[in-house]
């Protein structure tokens, strides 16, 4: 299956430029995605574009993924209401290195030929003065035919600088650069990048008499509405000290049946008749979530690692009581406080693990845990509590038990109610 029928089949085609199939089909075609250092890492949004770029080196052709040192300097005005704030070269440096090591997790950067490239726009735009810059590439494109482009049409009433004006100008000049020296004949990317890669297709065309060629695919939305990588708190990043691999694992197993069935045709590499058979499988047993763990375990493994996929779904099992305190005690404080986001936290001093049981569970735990101590008593008794997922008796002293991360302690009433303690220092 040629890579453009890859990507229909799995619905990650929006516009394709005419002749883009025939250049595909009749040579192996180098093609780059463009990645803008706004932050130290991708957020799941970015692997859109990545999986377009994997699918094109697994049909025999060449990706270059370029991070913009320079254009990130900028800001695209694309899908943006408002100019982006400037940030300073020092944080730029620091997040396309971030950026960097993301991708090499991402694509073969060792298979001869079509091996996956890393390159850095500020490479080539850092000795090009304004003037040359001017002379030599603003020349080739009127501002009539920039001023026309929709990124630039739906900011022209609340304002548009000329500094995000010239964005397009800027990646067009990395498609021609591109052209010239990496024979990188196609740009792949988001369908509100068209407008700026055409713009760059135009100038290699002017500037180089050559040709090249466009393919866009569709912005991820939710079937709910909702934007696509965005949570309650905030866009899932692929850095795990942002958004742990616990609660990047819990992001694809929580997608709706409807989203499932479309992500995993994008966002895994397995074959067509292969999710054909596990769609299946989850219409006859939709409860068991069958897309969703299957989406869910392969992202994550290729995002993070084996091993991080593995504690995630250990994680996962402790609030549906299959977690152990060897699994609990495993947890980094990151991965512990996101399982048990939204439970309730109790502060205590250190001197407070010596007070005698039924004293602790009531008093000083603000009665949160038990409004008396003869509740307590109660429910202790026939094992009803635990303290980091080990049954407690009325004989047991709290501070026998390890604290978690040595300042937690997870105190569980009954199958469903925990309570966080944490140790002031």
């Amino acid at each position: 299956m040629t890579f453009i029928a890859e990507l229909r089949q799995r619905g990650m085609v929006h516009d394709v430029m005419p002749g883009t199939e025939q250049l595909l089909e009749k040579e192996m075609v180098t093609a780059y995605v463009g990645v803008d250092p706004t932050a130290d890492s991708m957020h799941v949004g970015h692997l859109v574009s990545v999986m377009m770029l994997k699918h094109l080196q697994m049909a025999g052709h060449k990706p270059i993924l370029v991070v913009g040192g320079a254009t990130g300097m900028i800001g695209d005005p694309s899908g943006k209401s408002a100019e982006r704030n400037l940030l300073s070269e020092e944080i730029l440096n620091h997040n396309v290195e971030s950026l960097k090591k993301q991708m090499k997790r991402l694509l073969d950067f060792d298979c001869g030929k079509n091996s996956a490239e890393l390159l850095n726009n500020y490479d080539w735009f850092k000795d090009f003065s304004f003037l040359d810059f001017l002379r030599d590439v603003g020349k080739h494109l009127t501002v009539s035919y920039m001023i026309a482009k929709d990124s630039v049409q739906k900011r022209l009433e609340t304002g548009l600088s000329f500094t995000e004006f010239s964005y397009q100008l800027l990646q067009g000049y990395d498609f021609y650069w591109l052209f010239k020296n990496k024979n990188c004949k196609l740009q792949l990317g988001g369908s509100d990048q068209w407008g700026n890669i055409v713009t760059g297709t135009e100038l290699v065309r002017r500037k180089a008499g050559g040709e090249a060629f466009a393919l866009t695919c569709p912005l991820m939305t939710k079937a709910d509405g909702g934007k696509f990588g965005k949570t309650e708190s905030g866009a899932v990043w692929l850095d795990a000290t942002k958004t742990s691999p616990y609660q990047f694992y819990q992001f694809w197993l929580n997608a709706s049946d409807e989203d499932a069935k479309k992500w995993i045709y994008i966002f895994t590499l397995k074959s067509i008749s292969d999710i054909e058979k596990l769609i299946a499988q989850h219409n006859s047993e939709p409860h068991l979530r069958i897309i969703q763990k299957a989406l869910a375990e392969e992202v994550t493994t290729r995002v993070h690692s084996k091993t991080d996929l593995e504690n995630a779904i250990e994680a996962s099992e402790i609030l549906f009581g299959k977690g152990t305190t060897e699994t609990l005690q495993k947890l980094d404080e990151n991965t512990f406080l996101s399982v048990f986001e939204g439970v309730p936290q109790i502060e205590i001093s250190k001197s407070d693990l010596t007070m005698p049981l039924l004293e602790f569970m009531t008093v000083i735990t603000q009665n949160q845990i038990f409004p008396s101590k003869g509740e307590a008593k109660k429910m202790i008794e026939p094992g009803g509590v635990s303290i980091n997922k080990e049954k407690i008796t009325l004989q047991s002293q709290i501070m026998d038990f390890k604290c978690l991360q040595n300042k937690y302690l997870l105190i569980q009433k009954g199958k469903k109610n925990y309570y966080i303690i944490k140790i002031k220092e």
